[in-house]
C-alpha cells in the first residue's frame, strides 16, 4: 500500500510540472503568435500582402494562422478576379451558385492555369496526345474546351 501512495504521490507532482512546462509552452507559442496579439484588421492587411501560394502555405503554419486565412473570404477575392481573367464564365456561374470567394479560388485556380497555356497557344503545334504533358491535362467542362477551339480555330 505504502508503495502504491508514494508512486501516487511522485506521479501527483510529475503531473503538475508537466501540466506547468505545457502552460509555458502555449503562452511562449500564444506570445509568438501575431495572429493572437494583433487586431484582425492588421492582421488582415498582413495577409493581404501574400500571393496565392504564399497564403496557401501560411494557412498551414499553425491552427490560428489556418484559421485566420480560411475564414477570411475577402482575403480570396482579389486572388479570384485574377483568376476571372482567363475563367470569367466559370468565376461568375460559381458566384451565382453562392460558393464563398476560398471555393471558388480553389475550384478554378487549376483550370485557369491549364486554360491560360491552351489560350495562348503553346499547345497549337500538338502532333499527338503524347506531346502533352500529363500534369499540364485538367478537367474542363465542354464550354472551356469550345472556348478553347475556337481560339486555335482563330489561329
Amino acid at each position: 500500500m505504502q508503495k502504491n501512495s508514494k508512486r501516487n504521490s511522485n506521479s501527483g507532482v510529475s503531473d503538475i510540472e508537466l501540466n506547468s512546462v505545457d502552460a509555458d509552452k502555449e503562452k511562449k507559442e500564444s506570445q509568438n503568435n501575431f495572429v493572437e496579439l494583433l487586431p484582425p484588421e492588421v492582421t488582415f492587411k498582413i495577409f493581404s500582402q501574400l500571393d496565392i501560394r504564399s497564403l496557401c502555405r501560411a494557412s498551414v503554419a499553425c491552427r490560428s494562422w489556418n484559421y485566420a486565412i480560411r475564414n477570411s473570404d475577402s482575403l480570396w477575392k482579389p486572388h479570384c478576379l485574377t483568376v476571372r481573367a482567363v475563367c470569367q464564365r466559370e468565376i461568375d456561374d460559381d458566384q451565382k451558385r453562392g460558393y464563398s470567394w476560398r471555393v471558388i479560388l480553389l475550384r478554378n485556380y487549376q483550370k485557369s492555369k491549364v486554360k491560360h497555356e491552351w489560350l495562348s497557344g503553346r499547345y497549337s503545334n500538338i502532333c499527338s496526345p503524347v506531346s502533352l504533358p500529363e500534369k499540364i491535362m485538367y478537367p474542363m467542362d465542354a464550354d472551356t474546351w469550345g472556348e478553347i477551339l475556337e481560339a486555335e480555330l482563330e489561329r
